[in-house]
């Protein structure tokens, strides 16, 4: 999906029950920052990336694990607005009957 308009939002969220954050939001708080660590690492080391995905059984070639890391925009994150992206989803899932609510709703 590099094409507009999908390019443009997020392709990818974390999202959390709300129970489970109010009730450990240290254990929340580690997981989210190893997420948003691992983002970066792909995004600034990609070979080196690859290669641990391969070592680890994730995927089974480097090659198509450095590919994939290369054609993927892993830092996008920092620039990309999450409620923008939620509401064009939402739209998107309305739109098709997915969901019933609006968007607004969904924020």
């Amino acid at each position: 999906m590099v094409d507009r308009p999908w390019s443009e939002y997020y392709c990818c969220m974390v999202a959390g029950r709300a129970d489970y954050v109010e009730k450990y939001p240290l254990a929340t708080k580690r997981v989210l920052r190893a997420i948003l660590k691992a983002a970066d690492f792909c995004a600034s080391d990609p070979t080196s990336a690859a290669r641990a995905l391969v070592d680890r059984g994730f995927l089974p070639s480097y090659d198509l694990a450095l590919t994939t890391l290369q054609n993927t925009a892993h830092d996008k994150w920092r620039a990309y607005d999450a409620e923008d992206s939620v509401r064009f989803y939402a739209l998107r899932m309305k739109e098709t009957g997915m969901i019933k609510s609006s968007p607004q709703t969904i924020l």
